[in-house]
C-alpha cells in the first residue's frame, strides 16, 4: 500500500502532466489554423503542386512558420530518415507518405505506455512518447505527415534554435554521431540551394574519348594485403579534370596510403563518393564546402600505394568508389552501372546543347 502523502504526490504529478499535455495540444492545434490560412486564400489561388518535392517543401515551410525551425533542418532530418528506410526497409516499414521520418511504436507512444497503439497526445506525453498532434484533430497519428513532422519539431524545440542546440537535439534523439553529421551536412546542402530537387548527376570525367573504363569492382588487389577492388578504374591521361558526380558536401580531403590524394563527397542519398589517385585538388574547395554536379574537384593522377607524395606506381587513372551509409557502418557497391547511366544521360544532354546540371 502507498501512504496518503505518496498518493497525494502521485495525484499532483498526474495533474501536472495533464496540464502540460493540454497546453501542448492547444499549441499543436494552431497548425490546423495555419494550414487552413495558407491553403484557403480569398486573395490568391492556391499554389499548384507540380511534384513530390513541391509538396514536401510546402509542408516544411508551413511547419517552419509554426515552429520557427528553419525548413532546411526539417528537410535534412526527413531525408536522412528516408535513406535509413531505404537501407533497412523491413525494420522501418510504413505506409507511403510525404514524410520519411519513422518512429517505432514504443518511441511514438512512450516506452512504458501500456497501450502500444495509443493515439491520445495527452497520455502519450505523460509516458514521454514523441507522438504529437500537429493537425489539430486530437489524434497523434504516426503516419500522418503533419503529426510526424510536428512531433520531430517538438523534440527540436526543447533544445533551442542555435546550431549547437540543433546538434544536441539530434544527438539526444539518435545517440549516433554519424547520424548527427549526416543531418547537418544535408541541412547545409538544402540551405545552400534553397530547394529539394538536388538529385541530378554528372559523369566524373569530361565526356569525350579521352578515357576508358570497364567493370573492375570486386577484382583482387594485393598492395597492403589481400582485398577486393571497391570501385571502378577510369583510365585517362594526367591532368584530366575530375568532377563531382552529384550535389554534395566535401567530407574528406587529403592523403590515403591506398588512394593517394583523394576526396570524399557525401550526397543527399547518403552515399559517399570516393575519388582516388588524384594528381592534385581544386584549391578553391575544402572540407565542408558544397559542390555541384560537373564541378571540377581535382585532376587525374597516379598517386598512392605509399607515404604522402608517392606517385607513378601504376598508370594514371581515377579510382571511383561509392558507399552507402546504413546508420552504423558503410558498405560499398558496384558503381559501374551508375557510371554508365550518368555517361549516357550527359551525352544526351550535350546533344541537346545542355550542360551538366547546375545550381
Amino acid at each position: 500500500m502507498i501512504s496518503i502523502s505518496q498518493f497525494s504526490l502521485l495525484c499532483l504529478r498526474c495533474a501536472a502532466y495533464g496540464l502540460i499535455a493540454s497546453i501542448i495540444w492547444l499549441n499543436t492545434s494552431a497548425y490546423a489554423k495555419a494550414e487552413e490560412k495558407a491553403s484557403v486564400s480569398k486573395t490568391s489561388p492556391p499554389k499548384q503542386v507540380e511534384n513530390i518535392y513541391d509538396s514536401r517543401k510546402i509542408l516544411y515551410d508551413k511547419m517552419s512558420v509554426l515552429t520557427n525551425i528553419p525548413w532546411y533542418r526539417l528537410a535534412a532530418i526527413d531525408q536522412y530518415e528516408r535513406t535509413m528506410t531505404k537501407a533497412h526497409p523491413k525494420d522501418r516499414k510504413h505506409p507511403e507518405r510525404l514524410t520519411g521520418i519513422f518512429m517505432s511504436e514504443p518511441a511514438w507512444t512512450g516506452w512504458l505506455n501500456p497501450d502500444p497503439k495509443d493515439v491520445n497526445p495527452k497520455s502519450i506525453e505523460i509516458f514521454a512518447g514523441y507522438g504529437r498532434d500537429g493537425s489539430g484533430d486530437g489524434i497523434a497519428d504516426a503516419n500522418n505527415d503533419v503529426d510526424v513532422l510536428y512531433s520531430m519539431a517538438s523534440h527540436l524545440l526543447k533544445y533551442g534554435y542555435a546550431d549547437d542546440d540543433f546538434y544536441i537535439a539530434l544527438w539526444d534523439y539518435y545517440q549516433n554521431s554519424r547520424a548527427v553529421q549526416r543531418i547537418q551536412q544535408f541541412a547545409k546542402i538544402y540551405q545552400t540551394f534553397d530547394r529539394l530537387d538536388l538529385f541530378e548527376h554528372a559523369f566524373p570525367l569530361p565526356i569525350g574519348n579521352s578515357y576508358a573504363y570497364h567493370d573492375t569492382w570486386g577484382s583482387a588487389r594485393g598492395w597492403g594485403g589481400n582485398r577486393i577492388h571497391e570501385g571502378t578504374d577510369l583510365f585517362a591521361y594526367y591532368g584530366l579534370p575530375v568532377r563531382s558526380t552529384c550535389y554534395g558536401i566535401i567530407e574528406v580531403k587529403g592523403w590515403n596510403p591506398f588512394g593517394g590524394w583523394r576526396i570524399g563527397i557525401r550526397d543527399l542519398e547518403n552515399r559517399y563518393h570516393y575519388y582516388a589517385h588524384l594528381s592534385g585538388y581544386n584549391k578553391s574547395i575544402n572540407i565542408g564546402d558544397v559542390v555541384t554536379p560537373g564541378q571540377t574537384i581535382g585532376w587525374v593522377g597516379s598517386s598512392g600505394y605509399g607515404k604522402p607524395g608517392t606517385q607513378g606506381k601504376f598508370p594514371p587513372h581515377l579510382h571511383y568508389g561509392i558507399y552507402r551509409d546504413r546508420g552504423l557502418v558503410e558498405w560499398s557497391f558496384d558503381p559501374y552501372p551508375l557510371l554508365r547511366q550518368w555517361e549516357i544521360e550527359e551525352r544526351k544532354r550535350l546533344k541537346k546543347g545542355k550542360t551538366v546540371p547546375s545550381s
